[in-house]
């Protein structure tokens, strides 16, 4: 029997600069055969059952055919356990015609026992924790006749616990129906003796003739309720069906009834829910037979529960006396067989954990070997799959350790397939990385081979980040913060955390790098909660006059050589802060957006590059640098020559009248040195802005037209002459893995198609090239509304407060800055600044160049078996 065990493709990445290892993906096909004839035989103390090659057991003790070893088949993948992934051969079947669908089924009834048990322990109350001494190893069989052992007593058990609990329950509600109805019967029996006591008072005599009452009177004289034709009804009903069961009453017998009502003094566990219930016990008097069938149907219909109770005093006393001695009997028995059932549901508890484990590793085993197929002896199982190309060896090396231990006389026939689908991809990545690598994959699954943003997004990500978040006062709170979730590391990697603690711990390097930037945006903007700081020396500005008091409102002189890291803190609180920093930002955000974006299309040229195709290289990278660079490069530029000379020149003014006018003098806003003076130099300026216009003209069609036409060229001559197309076979068509090139024939060339695709995208590069520049300006906003935000709860509220004598108003002051501080600045505009840069990076920056249409390598793994798998 064929070991049934997964191969994956590694992922190969591209290598670009800091890119990991690249590797091969490659297809493996492996051959497991067995064909020696045994029985049933006893090996370490642990019978083997025999799987026949139709994958049903052979439950005889000798067995002529052919069998195998579940051992032998299902070693391998034991040993392959995270190594490689599994391919389904057998699609020509479905999956209850296939080899192991019955061990399958088995496995699932299994589990459905197992969910039982853990259902009935939970619902006991019961904490059954694992023995932590070795258990003997139990094969799959003896695990399930256990299984079906256990379930039938515990099922049996079950069963009569209800009839003991009903019968309990209808004894319980008799004693309340006897003790309660019994004192509306008193003061009824009592009331009819007063009048007749009164009736009989009212005979008198008249001439010494006694005269009796009327025949009348006679008649209404009051008897005993039997003699009367007055009777009633007794019984216990829910107390939310009270109301509507006494309307119904009221209806049913015309009002010709006396209803009485009250509490029981205890609630009532209603078997099947296991719920305590509160009742009401009635009691009904009326009169006639078919008032009697009307009031005991409206009862059968509304669950009351009627009891008879008799008038004699006498007889209820002792009726009462035999309800509780059985109450009292009933009662031991109910506890009995709780515990019993107690102790058969924690000896089942001890082991429950190993056994669903158990149960669903081999159904995971059955699960791969179904996707093997048998070849035409039927005696071996063949199987595909992917791995990684560093794993070769290794699998060779477990696949021969696992025919060794299973004691097969059969080797494994291990080699390399020639791939027709796209492999998985896989990133092999560690603690740091494997946090972006998870924020990428949010986004789309690398195409196999192809440049993965993660690896650039371990550096941009936390830096935009900081850009925003800018302040090194927050940023060391969000240091402490990853520390604390670094140094507890091992601790809490162990516990089962909630879904936000989960996903803090899960980014807690994130988090790390995000601080550690912030802090030195932090340092570049001088910023400690709103607050300026000379770390770095004094100030480069003083007051303008010696003597003035206010150097913010008179003005500052610039004395000294400039500060020599960051912001200078004399910028704060001047007339001029606002727009030296809204101007020192905004240019900032244009330049890293320009840069990213650059990058982006770098890496779309590395890519084009990797795979041999020339068009995207001539047709589409080449125009869109040329594009991008000649409008919005040429701005970057003349940011860092305004930086550098110190020019008054409106860049807005410069780049409008570059498309409006580029010929025009621009007077005041001439940027270049001595450009008003040199006419050379003007004529220069003006020759680039025009070349750079019609660059970027130019570049329009390019991107549009001449790859649609290469396209058609080249399949035109590569199907020259042949008229006939491609049969597809059920080997590439059936079971293709989602997303995968599995299956994917040579489809129809439609140039229509290819046209506006091609129109779409050159359209969508063009007018995105204006709105992801523009995107980028997020980074000024947000840092703008951070400093902001942070400079109004420093001033206006710890400030505030601290300008008062009142030791309480100042307290109240420091705990509100506390609270605005943590909820605010550290949780939501961290938030807020953490998606603005998952903005940044799926749309303006992996839209030039990630396609993210792959899927993930995800190897045959034990310890990647979860409850869900059933």
């Amino acid at each position: 029997a064929k070991s049934s065990f997964s191969h994956g493709s590694c992922r190969r990445q591209q290598k670009l600069n800091s890119a990991p290892q690249i590797f091969d993906g490659t297809q493996i096909s492996d051959l497991i055969g067995e064909s020696e004839r045994y029985s049933t035989r006893k090996r370490d103390g642990r019978f083997l059952r025999q799987v026949a090659a139709d994958g049903s057991d052979a439950l005889g003790e000798d067995d002529a055919r052919p069998a195998y070893h579940p051992r032998r088949v299902r070693s391998p993948l034991r040993h392959l356990s995270r190594r490689a992934r599994p391919l389904t051969v057998s699609r020509h079947k479905s999956p209850f015609q296939r080899t192991f669908a019955n061990q399958v089924k088995r496995c699932g009834e299994m589990s459905r026992k197992l969910r039982f048990f853990k259902d009935q322990i939970d619902k006991a109350g019961l904490r059954c924790s694992p023995r932590h001494e070795l258990e003997p190893y139990i094969e799959l069989g003896d695990l399930e006749r256990q299984l079906a052992d256990h379930e039938h007593e515990v099922l049996e058990m079950n069963s009569n616990s209800e009839k003991l609990r009903q019968t309990y329950n209808e004894l319980l509600e008799f004693k309340i129906v006897l003790q309660k109805a019994n004192g509306f019967l008193v003061s009824s029996n009592a009331h009819a003796t007063g009048d007749e006591t009164e009736l009989h008072e009212g005979t008198y005599s008249n001439n010494g003739f006694i005269e009796t009452s009327s025949l009348l009177e006679q008649e209404m004289r009051p008897e005993p309720l039997n003699q009367s034709g007055l009777r009633f009804i007794s019984g216990i009903i829910n107390k939310d069906k009270l109301l509507r069961f006494e309307r119904m009453l009221f209806r049913a017998t015309r009002g010709n009834m006396l209803f009485n009502q009250t509490p029981s003094d205890e609630e009532i566990m209603d078997p099947s829910t296991s719920e305590m219930v509160e009742k009401i016990v009635f009691v009904v008097f009326f009169s006639g037979e078919q008032a009697r069938t009307k009031i005991l149907k409206i009862c059968e219909a509304f669950g009351a529960n009627c009891y008879p109770v008799p008038e004699d005093t006498t007889k209820q006393r002792q009726l009462t006396r035999e309800v509780l001695s059985r109450l009292s009997d009933l009662e031991a028995t109910l506890d009995a067989g709780t515990r019993h059932r107690n102790d058969a549901l924690n000896a089942v508890g001890y082991s429950l954990t190993k056994w669903m484990t158990t149960v669903r590793r081999e159904k995971a085993v059955y699960d791969t070997l179904n996707m093997l197929n048998f070849d035409v002896t039927k005696k071996c199982l063949v199987g595909e799959g992917w791995c990684p190309t560093f794993a070769k060896t290794q699998i060779h090396e477990v696949l021969q350790r696992a025919t060794f231990d299973s004691n097969s006389q059969v080797g494994v026939i291990f080699h390399i397939m020639q791939a027709v689908e796209s492999p998985p991809t896989y990133f092999r990545t560690n603690k740091l990385t494997n946090a972006f690598q998870e924020i990428i994959d949010a986004y789309g699954v690398a195409r196999y081979q192809e440049a993965n943003p993660a690896v650039y997004s371990v550096v941009t990500y936390p830096f935009l980040f900081a850009v925003m978040f800018g302040d090194w006062g927050h940023g060391l709170c969000l240091l402490l913060g990853a520390l604390y979730l670094l140094t507890r590391e091992r601790k809490l990697s162990s516990q089962k955390l909630g879904s936000f603690m989960e996903m803090l711990f899960g980014g807690r390097y994130v988090i790390l790098l995000m601080a550690l930037f912030s802090i030195y945006c932090g340092l570049i903007y001088n910023e400690f909660f709103s607050v300026p700081f000379h770390v770095f020396g004094g100030s480069a500005y003083k007051c303008r006059d010696t003597t003035c008091s206010d150097a913010y409102t008179v003005g500052l002189v610039k004395y000294r050589d400039p500060y020599p890291f960051g912001v200078d803190p004399s910028w704060r609180g001047s007339r001029s802060e606002l727009p030296y920093l809204n101007s020192l930002k905004m240019k900032m955000s244009i330049l890293l957006g320009i840069a990213q974006m650059n990058l982006g299309l770098i890496l779309s040229f590395f890519n084009a590059r990797f795979f041999g195709s020339s068009l995207d290289i001539r047709y589409q990278f080449i125009p869109q640098m040329i594009f991008l660079n000649s409008l919005f490069g040429y701005l970057s530029l003349l940011i860092i020559i305004k930086w550098c000379t110190g020019s008054q020149a409106d860049l807005y003014h410069v780049m409008i009248y570059m498309f409006l006018s580029p010929t025009e003098e621009l007077g005041e806003n001439e940027l270049f040195w001595g450009q008003p003076f040199a006419p050379s130099l003007l004529i220069l300026t003006t020759i680039l802005q025009i070349l750079l216009l019609l660059m970027a003209f130019i570049a329009v069609p390019w991107m549009l037209f001449p790859k649609p036409f290469a396209l058609r060229k080249i399949h035109m001559e590569r199907f020259q002459g042949r008229t006939y197309g491609v049969l597809g076979t059920s080997e590439v068509d059936l079971d293709v893995e989602p997303g995968s090139a599995r299956g994917h024939q040579e489809e129809e060339f439609n140039f229509s198609e290819i046209f506006v695709h091609q129109l779409i995208h050159s359209i969508e590069f063009v007018l995105g090239s204006v709105s992801n520049t523009a995107s980028y300006l997020r980074l000024w906003a947000l840092s703008l509304a951070h400093s902001e935000l942070s400079t109004v709860f420093y001033e206006k509220v710890l400030l505030l407060a601290w300008g008062y004598e009142n030791i309480l108003i100042r307290l109240i002051g420091l705990v509100v800055f506390a609270f605005a501080t943590a909820f605010i600045l550290l949780m939501m505009e961290t938030l807020s600044a953490f998606l603005h840069a998952l903005r940044l990076h799926w749309v303006e920056f992996m839209g030039k160049f990630f396609h993210g249409d792959g899927y993930k390598f995800k190897p045959f793994s034990f310890a990647l078996v979860s409850n869900d798998d059933e």
